[in-house]
């Protein structure tokens, strides 16, 4: 049977005084293996998405059919269809030997594996189909880990210590992104030798064999980590009961918990992140157009700007732990919003691969920090009872809008110009500095609540 972790409580918070005991957060085992697993969940990301567009062009596939493949992702954008599945579904045998969340997280760890193995054996330029399925087995495996890995982070520590463990997470993540962004290229252009051009199928299969390996330390750390104790289910009697405790009541409980405030807390969700999401879709287009080689682009956005995201995610956890989430919250949208100006300043500068890095520096530094916070955010709106479908589906939530949205910015683009596009996303962030004040005044005035029914229960019966 498995382990259990020592019973948390994610609605109490622990008050952290001192910048040391925020740091000790740090180095909690909980946040060393939210390292690892941040790792399992940003390595496909991109295996799927871009850096397969990058191998179907060079295979000479179209661009429209890259394009449409590019729909693969919206797996991760309707995981909360299923959420209620893994949060409420054993799997046989596995889940009486792991538990809910460790199980859900194998499997679907297992599933990724399998599909990168068939991604890398399948060749597109022969035949595009299963190359297409796996792809689309990963996307979706995936979004599966992603749902059991953010309830089992949500229900592993308090609300204070959730922001460490979100920054913990996006540093594994972001790593993941390095190593199978540049990583991955590197690989090939090792295994195709320096002087080999043009599609080579073997260094492909090379690359996508090693990111198949790469997923055996998720697997290790999952097989290795204490299962969190599990919240009571009342058994179902029938199906419609079940679907009544899995589906219905978690979104049932936060619209009861948050009433009319659920409104603006779904709404600062949806757009939270709209300036950096609208403004990434153009991003690498603009790159090229301003005349940034492969190498500088890679060099500077691919691994420089990850560790710089790195950065930001480390001070987003710990100003959060040290402040409190939601003045990280504004600051973040502050410096997400401010930090698309700067690419004005470069699309006026031109090629200069140092004013690239230091507008790179200053918009993914922004976006750790935001993301950091938000994570930790997201994480506290969410009743324990239904951490996995409530995650799933807030989280789902902050990409539907921006991505709607940013399909319109080539036409942007065409119509008005960089300048102008990049202006028009700082903009964009206005409306969320609104939300998020009058979402720190919801937090505040539930904060006050929960103390002040806190302090009734320790006052002596008279």
């Amino acid at each position: 049977m498995f382990e259990t972790a020592a019973p948390q409580n994610p609605s109490t918070p622990v008050m952290v005084r001192t910048w040391r005991e925020a740091l000790r957060l740090y180095l909690q085992p909980a946040s060393l293996r939210m390292l690892a697993l941040g790792f399992a969940a940003g390595l496909p990301l991109l295996l799927v998405l871009g850096t397969l567009s990058f191998r179907l062009r060079e295979a000479g596939i179209d661009r429209s059919t890259i394009g449409y493949l590019s729909w693969v992702g919206l797996a991760y954008g309707v995981k909360w269809m299923w959420a209620p599945l893994v949060d409420r579904m054993p799997i046989p045998w596995l889940t009486r030997q792991l538990g809910r969340r460790r199980s859900w997280l194998l499997l679907s760890q297992f599933v990724i594996a399998g599909g990168l193995v068939g991604m890398a054996l399948n060749d597109p330029s022969q035949l595009l189909g299963p190359l297409v399925a796996c792809a689309l087995a990963v996307a979706i495996a995936s979004a599966t880990q992603d749902i059991a890995l953010d309830a089992y982070r949500i229900e592993s520590a308090e609300v204070n210590a959730q922001a460490a463990l979100a920054a913990s997470y996006q540093t594994g993540y972001r790593l993941a992104m390095i190593w199978a962004g540049a990583g991955v290229l590197w690989i090939a252009a090792w295994a195709q030798g320096e002087q080999a051009t043009g599609y080579a199928q073997s260094a492909w299969q090379a690359a996508y064999l090693v990111m198949a390996l790469s997923m055996l330390p998720g697997m290790l750390v999952v097989l290795g980590s204490p299962e969190p104790v599990p919240a009571p289910f009342k058994p179902a009697r029938n199906v419609a009961e079940w679907l009544k405790g899995a589906v219905l009541e978690p979104f049932a409980d936060f619209w009861l918990r948050y009433r009319w405030q659920a409104v603006l807390l779904l709404a600062l969700i949806a757009v939270y992140r709209i300036s950096d999401v609208v403004m990434g879709i153009m991003a690498n287009p603009f790159y090229v157009d301003m005349g940034f080689t492969k190498s500088e682009v890679a060099g500077v956005t691919k691994v420089y700007g990850v560790i710089m995201t790195l950065v930001g995610a480390f001070v987003g956890g710990l100003l959060s732990a040290r402040f409190g989430v939601m003045r990280v919250l504004m600051l973040g949208a502050v410096l997400s919003a401010a930090s698309n100006l700067l690419f004005v300043w470069l699309s006026g500068v031109g090629h200069d691969v140092q004013a690239l890095v230091w507008v790179i520096s200053a918009d993914n530094l922004a976006s750790g920090i935001a993301t950091a916070a938000f994570i930790a955010y997201l994480s506290s709106l969410t009743n324990i009872s239904y951490s996995a479908t409530q995650y799933a589906l807030l989280s789902s939530m902050m990409l539907l809008l921006p991505k709607f949205i940013a399909g319109f910015s080539g036409d942007f683009v065409d119509a008005y110009g960089y300048a102008s596009f990049f202006t028009a996303t700082a903009w964009l962030g206005l409306p969320v500095l609104v939300l998020v004040a009058l979402a720190a005044r919801v937090h505040a005035r539930k904060s006050l609540k929960t103390t002040s029914q806190e302090n009734q229960g320790f006052t002596p019966l008279a």
